[in-house]
């Protein structure tokens, strides 16, 4: 090549070289501005909802192996669904390999709608199957209605509180299964209020009943599956018993970081803070005492014709309670408790569920009342019951300290908590 000819086009190398570079990086921004980035390193936030996959959601990735060739029986509700809201009594009909041949149904009944005793069998609309009640004539699965089941199935979403009956049908239901020798399935759910809080009273032996059947707190912190594991040991139940564990759960998570759908899990449990709260202050139902059924507002009110809510709200703000507010309020329920009649009482917020201890409140509440009327009745068979021994209504006859009380409950939760070690599945 001419010198020459070669000088008239010569473009010197670093300068190409600069050109390429900025095209590489305009074509790496352009790029970049047109996908997705990669955010999986990030760490996740605390408050990030994460995903559950609860127990039937398993069952279907895996593909319902331990069914196949099975006749199946399934006790379950309107909770039992899958994370997309599906029926869990349609997806094991319609599964390959799974014959699905009974369900049956607990309190409330297979929709969750009854609230009244003796809930008859009936026969499933979608399905043609039977229905057999454990809430009517029998609350136990019968050889009659166990005759053609190879293995018994639960799920149920269950509220986290002892005295909801759904636990003592699931452990019922056990016991049957281990007589005829028949494998119990637990598709586990979350605990709903969490899984690491324990609070309120023990169930003593001598108080055992359909509202508390083995001796567990009133909030005990455990899954179903998890409970049905606790159950199955100290009641020496000796079941065959196999759990389906949730993916993506837990012990801290509340319902709502699940992006689970929200059911109802009975008529009168229709939030997540009217669960938190019916977890300790149940018990106060069984005396004459209105805890809002017949209202929008059940277990988030409570009063009586014969109460000063303004005076109750003061004593009980005085107290101090981390993570509540007590507002006066009147109210007149349309149903159970004072039907019809107007009520004086206190409606608590919750402010912080994080720290709000309801066993604490139920409690102070229960002391605010005795010092405020005589007319409240606490002496009843079915408070007691409820309440899971008599140290609360000793502590009422005996004006005794509300933090004494309480601190007894706290002695029996911590042996519990570490009972419980060895019967968790999740951290």
């Amino acid at each position: 090549m001419h010198p020459k000819i070669f000088s008239k086009r010569f473009v010197p190398i670093f300068s190409i070289q600069l050109h390429f570079a900025w095209i590489v990086l305009l074509v790496v921004i352009v790029g970049s501005l047109g996908r997705p980035q990669e955010t999986a390193a990030l760490p996740l936030k605390r408050d990030e909802p994460q995903e559950t996959l609860v127990g039937i959601d398993v069952l279907a990735q895996r593909g319902f192996d331990i069914l196949q060739g099975k006749r199946v029986g399934l006790i379950t509700n309107q909770t039992g669904i899958n994370r997309e809201g599906r029926s869990t009594i349609d997806i094991l009909f319609n599964a390959p390999g799974v014959k699905l041949v009974s369900l049956y149904s607990p309190e409330h009944g297979i929709r969750g709608t009854e609230e009244r005793e003796g809930i008859p069998d009936t026969i499933d609309i979608r399905t043609g199957l039977p229905v057999y009640s454990l809430y009517g004539k029998v609350r136990r699965p019968t050889e009659e209605m166990l005759q053609n089941v190879d293995v018994l199935i639960y799920d149920i979403q269950d509220v986290g509180a002892r005295y909801y009956t759904y636990t003592t049908t699931m452990a019922y239901a056990m016991e049957e299964a281990a007589r005829r020798r028949i494998p119990f399935v637990i598709l586990d759910r979350p605990n709903p209020v969490r899984g690491d809080i324990v609070e309120g009273d023990m169930l003593v032996d001598s108080l055992r009943s359909f509202v508390g059947y083995f001796s567990i707190p009133a909030r005990y912190g455990l899954t179903i599956g998890e409970l049905a594991r606790y159950y199955n040991d100290v009641g020496h139940i000796g079941a065959d018993l196999i759990i389906i564990p949730m993916k993506g759960w837990k012990r801290s998570m509340w319902f709502d970081e699940t992006k689970l759908p929200w059911v109802n899990p009975s008529p009168n449990i229709r939030t997540l803070t009217q669960a938190i709260l019916y977890s300790s202050l149940c018990p106060l139902e069984a005396t004459n005492l209105s805890v809002g059924r017949g209202t929008d507002m059940p277990f988030e009110v409570y009063g009586a014709p014969y109460l000063n809510g303004k005076a109750l709200a003061d004593s009980m703000n005085a107290s101090y309670f981390a993570g509540a507010h007590f507002y006066p309020i009147e109210f007149t329920p349309a149903a159970s408790t004072f039907k019809g009649e107007k009520c004086y009482g206190v409606r608590i917020e919750v402010t912080d569920r994080n720290i709000i201890r309801p066993a604490e409140i139920l409690v102070k509440l229960a002391q605010a009342i005795h010092k405020q009327s005589s007319t409240w009745e606490y002496h009843s068979p079915g408070f007691e019951r409820l309440l899971g021994s008599p140290t609360l209504i000793h502590a009422l006859d005996q004006n005794e300290c509300p933090c004494t009380t309480i601190a007894k409950f706290q002695e029996r939760d911590e042996e519990f908590m570490k009972t419980r070690e060895k019967y968790l599945l999740y951290k």
